[in-house]
């Protein structure tokens, strides 16, 4: 039996324009316009739903989101990502650990910065004993540096600094407590027992729920570091088994430094782009093609090496002969304007590439934006500068990042522009704070804002987050919008998004959340709905 839905009695838009009703037949929109067409569109049973002067939108899309990685441990760790204080941040480990086995890893894996507290520091290794002195503590900040309690220490730092990474030491050599880099983290985590299948059911769940109180309906995941063919049982074992609330769309990695080329070629050889269904399914490569090429958080001046871009070139020609849309991280303009390089090449031997597209791409130059729009690709942005907007600017100088991302001359050349968070380490998966940000171009880390020419405005800035994402998972015909044929994803805001002040916006909720027609989320006024 088809269900069918009828939306009336508040503010709709659909993407592109503002109406008085919509109409829900099975997963599919049927009508958008006026209450006679929404009700002349649908039988007599149809649920109605009165909006009650309620905003409704399309549902929200992360274009970039370490969903899986987040999923994989949600219910294992502590999130920062709301706290004000570093007092209420130890408060919650102090919390975990009451409620955990002696022994047990405890751990914050990005998502806040000290800027936001009123301390305006992370924690000492001696706080993070009297937090949890019988558990080993893992705080990590963004990319850049963890802190770990006298049990971490113990527990999983060696003698001599791991590869791709630092470890802070007193003058005596004992560990102050203090890591830095990727390399540090991923030796110091490799000590945590990964989450059985089993575990991490529950554990998607939970990260599903709040996608879905937040209004997100959809996430496009780019793999990234860590991320291996095995990372995907616990996430697959979801899907098949009818368990996903938000639509998933996956980029896949290679997983091992040196062995890009094989790896990307075993992803080509066993999984056909497209495939899947409307709850997950498979895009393309990304967000590494080879780790040679990785900028990293763009803070740092960096060279792609002649062996690297001999490989990203093969990659690159393997996925243009295959069909395999790309998705690369890039940050700095020099390391852009070498991809870029190698795009051109393959597309003059080729010709036109699959669906490619830059993420992040903050410092992008007005010269390679029009190569960019030239060679067809898009552009996906995230609130990185949320709490990088200071670093970067010590770095590269205030001129730079006043631009950066050169957001109007992205949809001025239109470029295809999507929006996420690249969640959950460097930031929050909280759309309503980066759709914030994109408005107000204002950063959480006291930096001055962007420049006002790159702010967007409201409709453009959800416009980005909705229609703007799909583009990445080849979908913008499928949903994004609330035309008729679209699927019916949508969300109902606790507050109208076009009408609250700014300050509010990251604080928006939905209080009605629905995929393809089905209600995931229902909170305040239409619970039981």
């Amino acid at each position: 039996m088809t269900v069918e839905w009828l939306f009336g009695n508040g503010p709709i838009w659909t993407g592109t324009s503002d109406v008085e009703a919509l109409a829900i037949a099975g997963d599919r929109v049927v009508t958008a316009g006026t209450e006679d067409e929404a009700r002349a569109a649908v039988g007599p049973d149809a649920r109605s739903v009165d909006l009650d002067g309620h905003r409704l939108v399309p549902g929200l899309i992360d274009s970039h989101v370490h969903f899986l990685r987040a999923g994989m441990h949600w219910n294992d760790v502590v999130r920062w990502d709301d706290i004000g204080s570093l007092q209420e941040g130890l408060a919650r480990i102090e919390q975990a650990a009451a409620a955990t086995p002696q022994g047990t890893w405890i751990r914050v894996l990005g998502g806040w910065h000290p800027h936001r507290l009123e301390e305006r520091r992370g924690p000492t290794t001696a706080e993070l004993d009297a937090a949890a002195p019988d558990h080993p503590v893992f705080v990590q900040l963004l990319y850049e540096e963890a802190s770990l309690n006298s049990a971490a220490v113990a527990a999983a730092l060696g003698e001599g600094d791991p590869p791709g990474g630092t470890i802070e030491r007193h003058p005596d050599g004992v560990p102050t407590g203090t890591i830095r880099g990727p390399g540090a983290f991923a030796a110091v985590l490799g000590s945590v027992p990964q989450p059985a299948v089993e575990a991490q059911r529950s554990s998607f769940a939970a990260l599903m729920a709040e996608c879905s109180r937040l209004g997100l309906t959809g996430v496009i995941d780019p793999g990234g570091f860590g991320v291996t063919p095995p990372s995907y049982d616990g996430l697959l074992d979801v899907w098949e088994s009818g368990g996903l609330d938000v639509r998933v769309r996956l980029y896949l990695v290679p997983w091992e430094r040196g062995s890009e080329v094989e790896q990307v070629r075993y992803w080509v050889e066993n999984i056909e782009p497209g495939s899947g269904d409307d709850w997950l399914r498979y895009v393309g490569v990304g967000e590494i093609f080879t780790f040679g090429c990785h900028d990293m958080e763009g803070l740092n001046e960096f060279a792609v090496s002649d062996e690297a871009r001999t490989d990203l070139a093969e990659i690159t020609t393997l996925l243009a002969r295959s069909g395999w849309p790309g998705h690369l991280h890039a940050i700095l303009d020099s390391t852009i304007d070498t991809v870029l390089d190698v795009w051109e090449e393959v597309a003059a031997e080729v010709g036109a590439l699959p669906r490619f597209s830059l993420t992040h791409a903050d410092f992008i130059s007005g010269r390679n934006l029009q190569r960019a729009a030239d060679l067809g690709i898009g552009i996906g942005t995230q609130s990185r500068f949320l709490f990088r907007a200071a670093d970067s600017a010590a770095s590269w100088g205030r001129t730079a990042t006043a631009a950066a991302p050169p957001l109007r001359d992205i949809l001025d050349l239109g470029i295809p522009l999507g929006a996420g968070t690249d969640g959950t380490v460097v930031t929050p998966i909280n759309p309503w704070l980066t759709l914030w940000w994109l408005i107000t171009g204002q950063s959480l880390d006291e930096a001055p804002p962007r420049d006002e020419r790159h702010r967007l405005s409201r409709h453009e800035a959800l416009a980005a987050y909705t229609s703007g994402s799909a583009w990445f998972s080849l979908e913008e015909q499928e949903r994004g919008t609330l035309a008729p044929g679209m699927l019916a994803d949508l969300a109902v805001l606790n507050e109208d998004f076009f009408a609250v002040a700014e300050s509010a916006i990251p604080e928006l909720r939905s209080v009605l959340t629905m995929v393809g027609g089905r209600v995931v989320h229902a909170d305040g006024p239409f619970d039981g709905v």
